[in-house]
């Protein structure tokens, strides 16, 4: 094969290894409110 063959081939592999290998997944972070416990001065 000539050069500029093997060149677009090789930047095709690399090409799609990137777009492949990009792919993360997404954490879901779910924040809750905080919420203070009532404080009775009974005891």
């Amino acid at each position: 094969m000539s050069k500029s063959i093997k060149a677009l081939v090789a930047l095709s592999f690399v090409a799609i290894v990137a777009a492949c290998g990009g792919q993360q997944e997404e954490e879901v972070v779910i924040v809750e409110p905080v919420v203070a416990d009532p404080v009775s001065s009974k005891f």
